[in-house]
């Protein structure tokens, strides 16, 4: 089995583009930056909250070559693997590999509704075009194919799948996945509102959206889940929960920019069809960020 060191907290980084919709690498790289200095375990490049079905394959290859050039190391860098055929998806594997990406986070093929032995071999054709790692993602409310236990199982054989990203909102889908494969997986959470019960049932990461606004508190919650001590986190999830809600919206990527804007750390901007959110909508996200900054905890305090 391949060998990663993939613990704590990854956001899903936000891709930045400038007023005419094109690629902003070097706003990008400073969203990195930020996001690493502030002690995350790990990134997430060109996935669902980097917009990565908005780019077109070169535009994808850029975009991770310049995270990889932001984090200089630092922390592993996981690529996004969202494409139309299972031809994409390897050619992509194989690209992730000579611009010095540490992991593949591999979905199920784009678009078409595929049916349980399609998606395994789809599976297991990416995770055979390199030697990368890959972390599975599953997703069924977005992307409406369900990766069951039993289909993972399917995938033990495969010594370069190590990890799946769970983001079905089950969180007893966990428990199932550990009585059939052991600890053969490292399980993620991929669903921020569920961060720590996800964390009972054995998950030691998180791919995280609203952590690209709050990442310290991210880094604080998780570690506390962690450590088992729940009666410490409690405060903190309360406090999080109602941004960590916009992690389960259909237009959660737009949500997450505009926390990001208001904290400072990037722009708003999402590629159409995202449009930006408007009205009561946009007043909604703005009076959560304005309460939750209103209450926002000492974590010097937390952690003493």
């Amino acid at each position: 089995m391949a060998r990663i060191g993939w613990r704590g907290v990854f956001p899903a980084v936000t891709t930045q583009f400038g007023e005419d919709f094109s690629l902003d690498l070097a706003a990008t790289q400073k969203v990195i930056d930020g996001l690493v200095r502030d002690g995350v375990a790990g990134l997430v490049i060109c996935g669902t909250v980097g917009e990565g079905t908005s780019l077109t394959a070169e535009e994808k290859r850029r975009v991770l070559a310049a995270a990889v050039e932001a984090v200089a190391r630092r922390v592993p860098v996981i690529a996004g693997v969202a494409e139309y055929t299972t031809a994409m998806a390897c050619d992509l594997a194989r690209d992730c590999r000579r611009l010095g990406v540490d992991g593949l986070m591999a979905m199920p093929a784009m678009v078409y509704s595929a049916k349980p032995h399609e998606t395994v071999a789809h599976f297991r054709a990416v995770a055979r075009a390199s030697d990368l790692p890959v972390m599975i993602y599953n997703n069924p409310p977005v992307y409406k194919t369900d990766v069951t236990p039993e289909m993972l199982a399917e995938l033990a054989d495969c010594e370069t799948v190590v990890c799946i990203k769970e983001s079905s909102g089950a969180t007893a889908r966990l428990a199932d996945i550990r009585r059939i494969m052991g600890d053969r997986l490292v399980l993620f959470c991929g669903l921020d509102d569920v961060v720590v019960e996800a964390v009972m049932l054995g998950c030691t990461g998180w791919v995280s959206g609203l952590s690209n606004a709050f990442p310290q508190e991210g880094n604080r919650l998780f570690e506390l889940a962690m450590a088992g001590r729940f009666a410490e986190a409690r405060p903190l999830y309360d406090w999080f929960m109602p941004l960590l809600h916009l992690d389960a919206r259909a237009d959660l990527v737009q949500c997450i920019k505009l926390c990001e804007e208001i904290m400072g750390r990037g722009s708003a901007r999402t590629r159409p069809p995202r449009l930006p959110l408007a009205g009561a909508e946009r007043a909604h996200v703005e009076r959560l960020m304005r309460d939750a900054l209103a209450a926002r905890p000492s974590l010097r305090l937390a952690a003493e």
